[in-house]
C-alpha cells in the first residue's frame, strides 16, 4: 500500500466535487478489485483541479464516478450539492447536464459536421432550432472554429477535432468540465494550444475543470491544485507549487522527476564525482529560504563553493528548484555550512542522491 500524505493546504471556499471516504470494488472472475479505495477529496468551485497518477492508479474509475456512470461501493460523492451516492438513474440526469465531458479521441460523430457535432447535446435537450443555430456559432466563436462549421472531423487536425470536443461540452453551459487525457494524443504545441483554450474556458466562463492525466506537465502548466493517485488512494495533494517543490512521497516524486530536470540523473552523478574533488550535496530551493545568503557567508567557515548542476523555475508566481553544489575546504567548515543549510532547506549529500536515484528507478 502506498504512503499517503495528508493535503498540504485547506482552501476555505465552497466545494462543487466532493468525495467522502469513496471506495469503488469490480467484481471479476479473480475475486474483487478495488479501483478506488478510501478517497477523500474536495474540488473548489472555480478552480482547475489535476487528478494524476500511472495506468491503472484509478483516474478513469474516479472520473466515471464524478459523472455517475459508475456507482460508488460505498462513500459518499456530492456534486454540485448535489448527493448522487444513491439517487435513481432519472434524478442523475439534471446532474449530468451540469457536467460536460472532453476525451482523448475526440469521441467525434464523423458523419456530423462542426456544427452538427455541437448541435447533437443541444438537439437531445430539446433545443429549438434557432436557439441551437445561435448557440453553435456562438461556441465555435469562442474555440475559434466558425470558418469549420460545415467541415468534417476527417477534415480537421488533431487539435481542431478537440477544440469541437471542448464547443460540444460546453453546449448546455455545463459548471463542470471533466478532461479526460484531453491531451494525450497531441503533439506538443498542439497540446499547449488546448491547454490555453482550457484555461480561457475556466477564466471567462467560470467553470471548474478537472484534469485527468498521466502527464505531470499537463498539471504544470494548467492546474491551481492536484492530487495523484497511486494503487487507487490520494497519496499526495496540494497546490501545485506545494507538490513540485516539495514532493512528500515516491509517487509525487517520480511525475514530478519527469519535466523537473534539476537533480542529476545517475551517469551526471558519476561525471560530477570523477571532474570535482570537494563534498557535493544537493540544496532546495524556494522562496524565502536563504540558502543563497548560506552560502553567501560560506567563507566565514573557510569554504568555497560551486554551483554545478540545477535550475530554477517559477510557479504560481513562486520560485523553487534544486541546486547542486561543490563545497570545498576543510571538513569542519563543509560540515557547519551543510549544518546552517540543513536549519534552512533540505539537503543530500552525493551518497544520498545516488541512493535516491536508485529507489526512483
Amino acid at each position: 500500500m502506498p504512503d499517503i500524505i495528508e493535503p498540504q493546504s485547506i482552501i476555505e471556499l465552497p466545494s462543487i466535487i466532493e468525495f467522502r471516504s469513496v471506495t469503488k470494488t469490480f467484481d471479476t472472475p479473480n475475486g474483487p478489485v478495488t479501483a478506488v479505495d478510501s478517497v477523500d477529496l474536495s474540488i473548489t468551485q472555480g478552480e482547475i483541479f489535476g487528478i494524476i497518477g500511472y495506468s491503472g492508479a484509478g483516474k478513469s474509475t474516479l472520473v466515471r464516478l464524478i459523472n455517475g456512470l459508475e456507482r460508488i461501493s460505498s462513500g459518499r460523492v456530492i456534486v454540485d450539492g448535489v448527493d448522487i451516492s444513491s439517487i435513481p438513474e432519472s434524478k442523475l440526469r439534471p446532474v449530468r447536464a451540469r457536467i460536460g465531458m472532453i476525451f482523448q479521441q475526440f469521441n467525434l460523430f464523423r458523419s456530423r459536421t462542426v456544427a452538427g457535432n455541437v448541435a447533437y447535446p443541444l438537439r437531445v435537450a430539446g433545443w429549438p432550432k434557432d436557439r441551437r443555430n445561435a448557440r453553435v456559432a456562438e461556441l465555435l466563436q469562442f474555440v475559434g472554429l466558425l470558418e469549420r462549421a460545415h467541415s468534417y472531423p476527417d477534415q480537421l487536425s488533431g487539435g481542431q477535432k478537440q477544440r469541437v470536443g471542448i464547443a460540444r461540452a460546453l453546449a448546455t453551459s455545463p459548471r463542470i468540465l471533466l478532461a479526460d487525457e484531453s491531451t494525450s494524443a497531441l503533439d506538443p504545441e498542439t497540446t499547449q494550444d488546448v491547454l490555453a483554450l482550457l484555461k480561457k474556458v475556466n477564466r471567462e466562463l467560470g467553470i471548474t475543470i478537472v484534469v485527468i492525466t498521466h502527464e505531470m506537465d499537463v498539471v504544470r502548466q494548467i492546474a491551481d491544485r492536484v492530487a495523484v493517485l497511486d494503487d487507487g488512494r490520494v497519496v499526495e495533494q496540494g497546490s501545485v507549487y506545494e507538490v513540485f517543490s516539495n514532493p512528500q512521497t515516491r509517487t509525487a516524486h517520480r511525475f514530478v522527476s519527469t519535466v523537473l530536470h534539476d537533480t542529476p540523473a545517475d551517469g551526471d552523478l558519476s561525471r560530477l564525482r570523477q571532474e570535482h574533488t570537494g563534498r557535493i550535496i544537493s540544496a532546495a530551493v524556494a522562496d524565502g529560504n536563504k540558502v543563497g545568503s548560506v552560502l553567501s557567508g560560506a567563507g566565514a567557515h573557510g569554504v568555497r563553493f560551486e554551483i554545478i548542476f540545477g535550475g530554477i523555475s517559477t510557479l504560481q508566481g513562486r520560485s523553487f528548484g534544486s541546486l547542486t553544489i561543490e563545497l570545498i575546504g576543510p571538513d569542519v567548515g563543509v560540515d557547519a555550512v551543510i549544518d546552517e543549510l540543513r536549519r534552512v532547506t533540505t539537503v543530500d549529500e552525493l551518497d544520498e542522491l545516488a541512493l535516491l536515484e536508485e529507489v526512483s528507478a
